[in-house]
């Protein structure tokens, strides 16, 4: 019997097991699980999934999905892992929530790894993604290492 694929997401689990419930349409019970989700989503090319977790603002929706699938098919990136380095509350009454992840990911063979300080929206549905700050991994400590949303450098 072959052993079940794992997730891309990196939680060690099996992808059915894992994300594969939400990219066929259930809904991230929180931020969180939304950000392994999205990074599943990137690594497996699931364009539905990720622009139905855009928020309906987010400029990614301009170009429309068959734009937005063909720019996913050619990017060259490998997944590598992915690490939850902090994540707020969400804010129920202004429907808000932020999560600091660090996503490791190769491009022929370069390291382009990288800690995003994510901002996520509820819509009503589900959370949904807004916005990220990102900074260069190698610009900081060993894999995000004691890093807060409080201590995140924010770029102006």
């Amino acid at each position: 019997m072959a052993k079940p694929k794992l997730c891309p997401c990196t939680s060690g689990r099996a992808y059915r097991d894992c994300c594969a419930s939400y990219h066929a349409g259930a809904e991230p019970p929180d931020p969180s699980t939304l950000v392994r989700t999205r990074y599943a989503a990137f690594a497996l090319k699931d364009a539905a999934y990720l622009l139905r977790t855009l928020d309906a603002q987010h400029e990614d929706r301009a170009e429309g999905p068959a734009a937005y699938a063909r720019a996913l098919q050619g990017n060259q990136l490998r997944y590598m892992g992915l690490t939850l380095l902090d994540a707020s509350v969400p804010d129920d009454a202004a429907g808000t929530a932020q999560v600091l992840f660090l996503a490791k990911l190769f491009e022929r063979g370069r390291d382009v790894s990288f800690v995003e300080l994510s901002d996520f929206r509820h819509d009503g549905t589900g959370w949904r993604y807004a916005s990220g700050s990102l900074v260069g991994a190698r610009e900081l400590p060993a894999d995000g290492a004691g890093l807060t949303i409080a201590t995140f450098p924010r770029r102006a």
